[in-house]
């Protein structure tokens, strides 16, 4: 095997659009891939110091959305411009928004699902940032989206992972086998 030292190489990583509001209410969005399932209704993400990390200063609550192959150029335009120099980067993106139903951040309709979210607790804060935790409050999926069974289908939404290896998104692929059934073989 080759030696790579150390790196940030955990694969895969989401690629998260966070949605939030600044004091005057106006929309930002950031592009975020350092995150993960924190409890069974929370999430935690590793924040930098951004014009997002001030706006949840005012307000607690923000929006995750997930994004797709459709969405990748507006995405990863979010993640290169800093809402604290682009104040307009939101329209540059050409995406809908509208306020979130149980959450006060706002929702980019192009986007297949979204969580609405609520900030519990900060990790580490300091100038440069913090681990945020958030409870999800509720989450939303555009109808087109679900499977037969009624729930989100993860292969219709097309999502995209980051290759921090090649600095590269991917899309996901198709299903392979099945949680808590497919080690049953080997009972």
């Amino acid at each position: 095997m080759k030696n790579f030292q150390s790196n940030a190489w955990l694969l895969p990583q989401t690629v998260l659009i966070i949605g939030t509001y600044d004091k005057d209410g106006k929309p930002n969005a950031m592009n975020a891939a350092w995150a993960g399932q924190w409890d069974q209704h929370e999430i935690m993400i590793s924040l930098g110091s951004h014009q997002t990390t001030d706006n949840l200063k005012e307000n607690p609550d923000f929006t995750v959305a997930f994004a797709t192959t459709e969405t990748m150029v507006a995405s990863d335009y979010v993640g290169l411009v800093s809402g604290r120099k682009s104040p307009d980067k939101v329209q540059k993106t050409g995406w809908t928004v509208e306020k979130a139903p149980d959450v006060n951040a706002p929702i980019f309709k192009e986007f297949p699902m979204v969580l609405e979210c609520r900030a519990k607790q900060k990790i580490d804060e300091s100038s440069t940032g913090c681990y945020l935790v958030a409870e999800i409050v509720n989450i939303l999926c555009d109808e087109k989206y679900l499977a037969e069974d009624g729930k989100p289908d993860v292969e219709k939404m097309q999502l995209i992972t980051f290759d921090p290896v090649h600095h590269t998104y991917i899309q996901l692929g198709k299903t392979v086998g099945h949680a808590f059934s497919a080690g049953k073989q080997l009972k």
